[in-house]
């Protein structure tokens, strides 16, 4: 090969190579400025979602698809209705898993925002749940935690760090961690997915999407009231 051609081709790598990291240097910054949830927002927290993300490129899964949640135990969701229109779309990384934002009419997001320290503060749990920074965000969050020292708590609980359920400030979903039976309810009745990373966590640690008006809070507070009895319930079935 000619020093022409060489030199050619060394300027084509490099400026391929320029590129290339000029995109991951954007994608970085974007996801990090996006919120990264429990993920250090770090490059090398950036390069673990990378990798889960690659993997699952190679190995697709249908988050929409209720069959990989154990089917059994307890139910606390009853008469549960189906989700209004399409399903929202996800953002591009794998972590953290976080929806397209979708309009709410006026009042929503502030209704939102008392569902967990209204259920946390009501006469029926306030002896059994408490609030406090989310541990499987990071601390970024909101979230409501069972007691360890309730009689009746279900041993699950300590999975997640005894983790209930958290509110996502930048998209308004959620995440909650419901009895299999009730979790593979919301799944099929278009109210959320499945965690997309599900090697660490729970099979039944579900996204709940955004509510888009005040009766879809309604439904987002019942379902998260069901996370709660099935934390501080489930050890009567064991």
């Amino acid at each position: 090969m000619s020093s022409s051609r060489v030199a050619i081709a060394s300027s084509i790598a490099v400026a391929t190579s320029t590129l290339a990291g000029a995109l991951l240097w954007a994608d970085y910054r974007a996801w990090k400025n996006k919120g990264t949830g429990g993920t250090p927002s770090t490059l090398a927290g950036y390069y673990k979602i990378q990798k889960w993300g690659l993997y699952l490129l190679f190995h697709p899964q249908d988050l929409h698809d209720p069959s990989f949640i154990p089917d059994g135990g307890p139910s606390y969701l009853s008469e549960f209705p189906e989700r209004e229109f399409e399903r929202p779309g996800l953002t591009r990384w794998v972590l953290p898993q976080r929806q397209q934002r979708v309009s709410q009419t006026q009042g929503t997001q502030e209704s939102l925002s008392t569902i967990l320290p209204s259920l946390a503060n009501s006469d029926a749990y306030k002896d059994l749940i408490y609030t406090g920074p989310s541990k499987t965000e990071g601390g970024t969050g909101t979230a409501i935690y069972v007691r360890p020292e309730v009689p009746t708590i279900n041993p699950k609980a300590k999975a997640i760090f005894y983790e209930i359920a958290h509110v996502h400030p930048s998209d308004s979903s959620l995440h909650v961690y419901l009895s299999p039976r009730d979790a593979r309810v919301v799944v099929e009745k278009k109210w959320g997915e499945r965690f997309s990373v599900d090697w660490i966590a729970p099979k039944s640690w579900v996204l709940v999407y955004a509510p888009r008006n005040a009766t879809e809070v309604e439904v987002i507070r019942e379902i998260v009231e069901a996370g709660i009895k099935f934390a501080v319930e489930g050890g009567k079935e064991n």
